[in-house]
């Protein structure tokens, strides 16, 4: 799953690695984005750009927002059949941007926090759903969305049995084109074109806390060395 990530890359850097157009709005920075924050996402309508989306998805027949908090992931293997993702992963794709996630491992109460990132460290886009609800008012409209997630590659199933979607670049087109429709065509693309090979750190509980959003959250607790994890 993924419940914490950190997006920390300049905005310069963001443009050129999803070749988009740098937005109107300010996008700050977070060591520690949590669930119903705000996420830079890219979506295509007619040309890819960033947008900023509520994180945890809100269905578009739910009689109101309560429960976005409870849908930040979705399951790949069930997109096509569940209600509250079928219309989304038919018609509104998103890349979400982000340079690391967090997952834990260990007994409650001493639980060891983990960062997950590419061995390269650069930015990357979970394959996201996103979608478009509005009150019966019709004057209130939330842009929210989720996270797809799937089995743990070999190197990261000792922390975790599942973990986000993280699509290559060349698969991005394909993942964002509104005219792709097809999910016997888009299943594909969750399933082969994703990163496999992570580096994974020792953090402090410092980012247990939600509050906590510096760079602290990402400093490698004392002693430890980044691990490389390759598919077996």
């Amino acid at each position: 799953m993924c419940g914490r990530f950190v997006r920390h890359s300049s905005l310069e850097l963001i443009e050129k690695t999803f070749n988009v157009d740098r937005p109107a709005f300010e996008a700050t920075q977070s060591y520690n984005i949590a669930p119903t924050q705000a996420v830079l996402a890219v979506v295509r309508n007619g040309h890819a750009g960033l947008v900023q989306l509520h994180w945890g998805l809100v269905p578009f027949f739910a009689k109101d927002a309560s429960g976005a908090s409870r849908m930040i992931n979705a399951r790949s293997e069930t997109l096509a059949t569940k209600p509250s993702f079928r219309n989304a992963f038919r018609k509104r794709r998103c890349l979400i941007v982000a340079d690391g996630f967090y997952e834990w491992t260990g007994p409650k109460g001493q639980k060891q926090a983990w960062y997950i990132t590419l061995p390269s460290d650069g930015p990357f886009g979970f394959a996201g759903l996103w979608e478009l609800w509005r009150a019966d008012d019709r004057k209130t409209e939330l842009r929210s969305c989720a996270i797809i997630t799937t089995d743990a590659s070999p190197g990261l199933r000792d922390i975790h049995n599942r973990m986000p979607v993280i699509l290559r670049a060349g698969a991005h087109d394909a993942w964002l084109d509104p005219a792709n429709q097809d999910a016997e065509r888009l299943q594909p693309i969750l399933q082969n074109d994703c990163h496999v090979e992570f580096k994974r750190t020792a953090v402090s509980s410092r980012v247990n806390y939600v509050g906590n959003a510096d760079a602290g959250c990402i400093e490698p607790l004392q002693g430890d060395a980044d691990e490389n994890h390759a598919p077996a």
